[in-house]
Parts: C-alpha cells; sequence; structure tokens
C-alpha cells in the first residue's frame, strides 16, 4: 500500500505564482514569511505528513477510537499511535502555525496554513480533525471572548497541550439552530451552569490531550426564542484553577461516539452536559449573540473542510496513479499479440488520472488564492482594499467548502474505478478514501447550505455587485488569454471565456429570480456554486498555464511547465466544458425540480 507523498512541487507553484506568496509577506504582520522560510515550513510538514500521519491512517481506519464506560465515567481512547502523534505534532509546533504570536503562536499567514493543512488531510484526515477544531476554537476565543479567558485558554490551545471542539447540533435540531434547547443557568459566582444534550461533536472525547475545551451553544433564562436567543459557552472538560493548573472534572461527557462510514479514528461524540448538577461554562462576549460569535469558527472550519476535498483529490489520484503503473493487464491497444501493459497504457484509465489530477490542482489552486485573499483583508494598509478581498472571501468561502468536497467525492470514486474490483477490497486503500470523504460534503453546512449562502447572502442580496466584479476580472483575464499562441490556449481560451458568460448568464438570472421565484432560484444553487467553481478553478488553471508557458519561452526545460499547461488543456475540455449545462439547469431546470406535487413524489 503506497504511502502520501506531499506534492511540493505544485504547492510551492500555486503559493508563488497564483496566490502571491511574496505580496502576503508585503503585509504588516507577515514579514517573516519570506520565500525561503515558507519553503522550509513546507519541507518540513512534508516530511511530517509523509513519515508519520500517512501510515497511521490505515491503522486508524482498521482499529478507530474507541469508547468505554470506565466505571461509570464514560471516556474515549484514541486510535492506536495517535496520542503518541498529536503529541509529537504539538511538540514540533504544527498547532502554533497560524496562531497570534501574543499567544504563543508564529503568527504564518492563512496561505501557508492551508497547505500545510492540506498535507494533514491528504495523510491522515481522521488526525486532521483535531487540530482544525483546535483552530477554529481558537480563533472564535481571540476573536470574540473577554481578556480573561483568552489569558485561561489561548496559551494552552496556541500550544496544543489543549483541543478544542464545536458544539451546535442537538438530536432535534440538526442544521435548524434555532430550534436548540440546551440551557445556560447564570450562577451568582459570574458562571453558568450547562445543561442539554450535543451530537455529531468531532474530537468530543479523547485521550491525546490534558484538556478539551468545548464551545456550546446555549440560551439562557430570559432569552429571546430563535437564532436571537443563543449565547456561547466556554466548557472545559477539567475546571482550570486561577494558577493555569487542571482542576475538577467538569460535568461535560461523552456518552457515546457513532459508528461511521468513515473517519473511524476520528471520535464523533454524543455530548452530555449537566448530568450530575451542571457543566460550568463562561460566557463567552455578550448573552444572545453566541451564533454571531459561533460563525467565526464556523466560517474557519467551512475553509478547512473545502480543503478536505482538495487533500482527498489529491490523496486518491497518487493512490490510484501508483496502482495503475503497476498493475499488468491486458495488452496495448492497436497491438496484435503483444505484451500485458500496464493498465495506465488504456486510454480511458488516463482519462481517470487526468481528470483527478486536473480537479486536484484546480481545487488546490482556488482555495490558497481564496486563503491569500483573507490574509489581504485582514493585513493590508489600505481599507478599500482590505473590503475588495473580503468580499472575495466571502463569495468564495462557500465554493471552496462546498464545490472542492463535492468534487472530492468524485475523484475518490473515480480512484476505486482505476483500481476496478482491488478498489472494492479494503485492503487496497482506496475505498477508506471515499468513504472518508463522504461526510465533507455534509458538516459544517451541507452543499446545499453553502449553496443557500452564495445565491442569498453573498450574491441576491447585494444584487450581485462582487460576482459581477469577480466576472470582469475573469474577462480582463481572457482578453489577456487571447494574446497566448498555439494549439493548447486556443482550446483553453475558448472554453474559459464560454465558461465566464455562463457564470454571467446564470447569475444574473439567480439575481433576477431571487425576489419574484425564491423557490426557483434555490432549485439552481448547488448547480450554480457547482458552475461558479468550475470556471473559477478553469480560471486559476488558465493562469498557471499562462506563468508556466512564460516560463519556458524564458528557456526553463523543466518538463513540469510543460505538464501544467496540458494539464490545463485537459482541465478545459473534459470539465470547463460541462459549464453550459449547469447554467442551462440552472436557467431552465427550476421546472423539473418543483413541478411534481408533494404527494406524487
Amino acid at each position: 500500500m503506497s504511502e502520501y507523498i506531499a506534492p511540493l512541487k505544485d504547492m510551492q507553484f500555486v503559493l508563488k505564482e497564483l496566490a502571491g506568496i511574496e505580496e502576503v509577506a508585503q503585509l504588516p504582520g507577515y514579514e517573516e514569511a519570506s520565500v525561503d522560510v515558507v519553503d522550509a515550513v513546507l519541507e518540513e510538514a512534508a516530511k511530517f505528513a509523509n513519515g508519520v500521519l500517512s501510515p497511521l491512517n490505515w491503522s486508524g481506519d482498521q482499529n478507530g477510537a474507541k469508547w468505554s464506560a470506565n466505571d461509570g465515567k464514560p471516556a474515549v481512547t484514541a486510535a492506536p499511535g495517535f496520542k503518541e502523534a498529536y503529541k509529537l505534532f504539538a511538540e514540533s509546533g504544527w498547532t502554533a502555525l497560524a496562531a497570534e504570536a501574543e499567544w504563543g503562536g508564529q503568527g504564518l499567514p492563512k496561505v501557508v496554513s492551508a497547505a500545510v493543512n492540506e498535507m494533514w488531510k491528504s495523510a491522515n484526515h481522521a488526525f486532521s480533525l483535531c487540530p482544525m477544531l483546535s483552530g477554529g476554537a481558537a480563533e472564535a476565543i481571540t476573536l470574540s471572548a473577554s481578556q480573561a479567558i483568552k489569558e485561561k485558554y489561548l496559551p494552552k490551545l496556541t500550544s496544543g497541550e489543549w483541543t478544542g471542539t464545536m458544539n451546535l447540533t442537538e438530536p432535534q435540531a440538526g442544521s435548524d439552530l434555532a430550534a436548540i434547547r440546551s440551557r445556560a443557568e447564570p450562577q451568582a459566582d459570574g458562571t453558568y451552569k450547562i445543561f442539554g444534550q450535543k451530537i455529531f461533536i468531532t474530537w468530543g472525547d479523547h485521550d491525546a490531550a490534558d484538556n478539551i475545551i468545548h464551545l456550546v451553544l446555549a440560551r439562557t433564562p430570559d432569552a429571546p426564542p430563535g437564532v436571537k436567543g443563543i449565547s456561547l459557552f466556554v466548557v472545559p472538560k477539567f475546571l482550570v484553577n486561577e494558577d493555569g493548573s487542571l482542576g475538577e472534572r467538569n460535568d461535560a461527557w461523552c456518552v457515546s461516539i457513532e459508528h461511521k462510514l468513515g473517519i473511524h479514528a476520528s471520535p464523533t461524540a454524543v455530548m452530555a452536559f449537566g448530568d450530575n448538577g451542571g457543566a460550568i461554562g463562561e460566557l463567552v462576549g455578550e448573552e444572545n449573540r453566541g451564533l454571531e460569535y459561533m460563525f467565526i469558527m464556523m466560517n474557519a472550519a467551512r475553509f478547512a473542510v473545502g480543503q478536505e476535498g482538495v487533500a482527498v483529490c489529491e490523496r486518491a489520484y497518487q493512490r490510484a496513479r501508483d496502482y495503475a503503473k503497476d498493475r499488468i493487464q491486458g495488452t496495448e491497444l492497436g497491438v496484435r499479440g503483444g505484451p500485458k501493459v500496464p493498465i495506465i497504457n488504456q486510454p480511458d484509465v488516463r482519462r481517470l488520472l487526468m481528470t483527478m489530477r486536473a480537479y486536484a490542482e484546480a481545487t488546490r489552486a482556488l482555495s490558497y488564492v481564496v486563503a491569500a485573499a483573507h490574509d489581504a483583508a485582514a493585513h493590508h494598509p489600505d481599507a478599500d482594499v482590505r473590503k475588495k478581498n473580503q468580499a472575495f472571501v466571502d463569495l468564495f468561502v462557500p465554493v471552496v467548502k462546498g464545490w472542492s468536497t463535492e468534487i472530492g467525492i468524485l475523484v475518490a470514486s473515480d480512484g476505486v474505478q482505476v483500481h476496478g474490483g482491488m478498489g472494492f477490497i479494503e485492503e487496497t486503500g482506496a475505498a477508506q478514501h471515499l468513504r472518508d470523504s463522504r461526510i465533507s460534503a455534509i458538516y459544517e453546512g451541507t452543499t446545499a447550505i453553502q449553496a443557500n449562502d452564495l445565491i442569498g447572502r453573498k450574491t441576491a442580496r447585494e444584487g450581485g455587485v462582487t460576482l459581477k466584479a469577480v466576472i470582469e476580472e475573469m474577462r480582463a483575464f481572457d482578453a489577456e488569454l487571447a494574446k497566448a499562441s498555439g494549439e493548447h490556449f486556443a482550446a483553453i481560451r475558448r472554453r474559459f471565456a464560454a465558461g465566464v458568460e455562463a457564470v454571467a448568464t446564470a447569475g444574473q438570472w439567480i439575481i433576477d429570480n431571487y425576489g419574484p421565484n425564491i423557490k426557483a432560484a434555490h432549485a439552481g444553487s448547488v448547480p450554480f456554486l457547482m458552475l461558479l467553481g468550475t470556471v473559477a478553478g478553469g480560471w486559476q488553471m488558465a493562469r498557471a498555464a499562462l506563468i508556466a508557458q512564460a516560463k519556458i519561452d524564458a528557456g526553463d526545460a523543466d518538463p513540469f511547465y510543460q505538464d501544467k499547461i496540458i494539464t490545463a488543456r485537459f482541465y478545459a475540455d473534459h470539465i470547463l466544458s460541462k459549464a453550459d449545462g449547469l447554467a442551462s439547469s440552472i436557467v431552465d431546470g427550476a421546472v423539473g425540480v418543483l413541478a411534481l406535487a408533494e404527494d406524487r413524489f
């Protein structure tokens, strides 16, 4: 079974040539993120991902995390090797990579942590979820909590000595957070007692860290109904003494873990708060603003989950490619009586592999470009530039999350197909990627939730201002693309120009119909998200091809650059070519979605 090898060359190319790491390093606070420093960070991360995390992926899937009652004190034991790997992960400073220096972090840009996090997710999806949630919890506390709460929790979250979770979902509520029933009763000392049950809590309990810091949504006694009455609380597994040491066990318990399709080494907990008198929690920020605060963590998690789509594209591609090179079966087409050859010689296997590779490169490029825009939105000295970049990020976070994860599932499925019957056998490892990837399009908001956000808050509400600005950027790039010569660029430009117009047509239709015919608009929301992702991915692939050609023209003979052009051409022919069909399904397809009466399904 092959191990993951981080695609450093492509990562470095995207960071330097598409995401503009040199420009990011000029932003205030990021001056130390030079190309040399970033390359060194990526190289060390690759060693950890390849050598520590990847070898645990298969065994973690087979053995999983374990829940036991422990004499009435239920607890979770991490999969074999995970506790030791997490300790080494934290000691190596990886939990502190993007955290603020004030709390012991390294303060590197988001675009750098995006590349590093992709490695963790490719190497070991289940493991990567623990630091992902911890980072989101730290970010929410940083931006919303009191100074006292920050001082109590952020240093240990940053160092990785403690981990964090996000507790939203309840059995009766699902994605409808307005239906949350967990309650928070104020105490005389300023704390709150938390009562309620939460489900689907990723890494909700484990033995890999000394403490677990739960961020919990709950209602105070006088809270208004609906989402306006939700508050956010910090509820540690172990209470923290004034000197920072751990105190008594809090009344927050994992009462079971889910038996899941995949990510078996990631304990998905059912958490019970207050079954024995009340879990002690501290209010984050102000009462009734909990959902606002939690969305800070959720948006960070949505981008990170989108990277899971990128990561599984790369990992499934590597495994399928290696298998296709080794698997001898059949003769060369057109050669009668010839010797048996590897299946990578067969045209359809090559088509599948090229599809997987093209999607991996396109999703990576888009996610890194969005991460770099996030850095500019947070740190650029010009307020107008910050505003423009934030609008770009807001528009594309649901696309990175929704499009990349849906594509990841398709690519993982193609990986099984390349393996043939052996792909359906667990021992090859291809099936695990498909099983693990399936959740990514569901948690932190399903693809439909991302699409509803995209067409509603991010498009229709502002009359498509940001979307239209992006379309104009694409059109301006198309004019640049038109200057390139050669068959490959003619094909890329033809498909890209058509894709941009498809986005413009479908986007305007969404804007025009969102008010008068909102159900029709929502019937096309997911196709629109997939359309925008497909074309935006093609935009980045075409940019990469132009840059690669410039390198070749300057005398660089590295075959990497010719491969970039060929992969961009493939993306244009096989993936961008679907744009018109997606646009048609948006503009014309609502009738087919809405026509049947409910009782005729």
